[in-house]
């Protein structure tokens, strides 16, 4: 049987342990991005595909929580205090003063993030171990294929690479990206999401980025997101949740 050290909803969440007298000091991170809740858990993030998994997670758990924005316009992301909580620079992070124990956890990378979450707010996750792996299953076909294939596609239809006169790499990383949206439509064909019924950090992890694939990269006609039907569906499903519509925006550009 799989224990996790809170497996109630986050309506039960033990806030006994959460003072107004939180000290985060000990971790630079809050030199740079102080907390004025320190009793909440700190998001270090921005409006990438990667940091919308984690500002819709935390917004559909309800877990208190206080956004930091990290900017690539500035360069936060390789300030000390940054690769401080994450030695890759890269977003979304987070700094939970209520970790396991009691104890302040510092975690990164963002399929970790939504674990670490699902289990601490006992959402989102099937407590069935069978059905638990099943979404881990799903959330690592995100992370290792649709993350890194789309973020591809992106670069070469977006950003430096659409200059290339030579579009061999960029039709390389599409024709990958189709076989993964049909992948991700044939298990859609008889689902509302890709457990089921049950909406779950599956889903979080993988429609942020179908979202910016057909949308940020304009690439929709590119790929083809006319013959994925059932990837478009529920892409609208996720998109009228009314906290991925507000995890979207978070946290806010200044």
């Amino acid at each position: 049987m799989i224990t996790t050290w809170c497996s109630s909803p986050a309506s039960r969440w033990d806030s006994s342990k959460a003072s107004a007298l939180t000290d985060l000091s000990a971790f630079p991170i809050t030199k740079k991005w102080a907390a004025r809740h320190p009793e909440r858990i700190q998001l270090y993030s921005l409006t990438t595909p990667n940091g919308i998994k984690v500002s819709v997670m935390l917004e559909e758990t309800g877990l208190p929580y206080e956004p930091h924005l990290v900017s690539f316009d500035t360069n936060d992301q390789m300030s000390p205090e940054f690769l401080s909580l994450n030695p890759n620079n890269k977003i979304p992070a987070i700094l939970d003063p209520n970790g396991p124990d009691g104890r302040p956890l510092a975690l990164f990378e963002s399929g970790a993030i939504l674990i670490y979450l699902a289990e601490k707010s006992g959402q989102f996750m099937p407590r069935d171990p069978a059905r638990r792996y099943e979404t881990i299953q799903w959330l690592m076909f995100q992370m290792g294929g649709v993350g890194p294939m789309f973020g591809q596609v992106g670069f070469f239809t977006k950003f430096a690479g659409k200059e290339y006169q030579d579009k061999r790499p960029r039709d390389r990383y599409v024709a990958e990206s189709q076989r993964l949206l049909g992948v991700l439509n044939q298990r859609l064909a008889h689902r509302a999401w890709i457990m089921g019924d049950d909406y779950t950090i599956a889903d979080m992890a993988v429609f942020p980025w179908v979202r910016t694939l057909f949308g940020f990269y304009e690439a929709a006609d590119l790929v083809g997101a006319a013959n994925f039907p059932h990837v478009t569906r529920a892409l609208g499903t996720f998109l009228a949740r009314a906290a991925v519509a507000k995890g979207i925006d978070i946290p806010k550009r200044n």
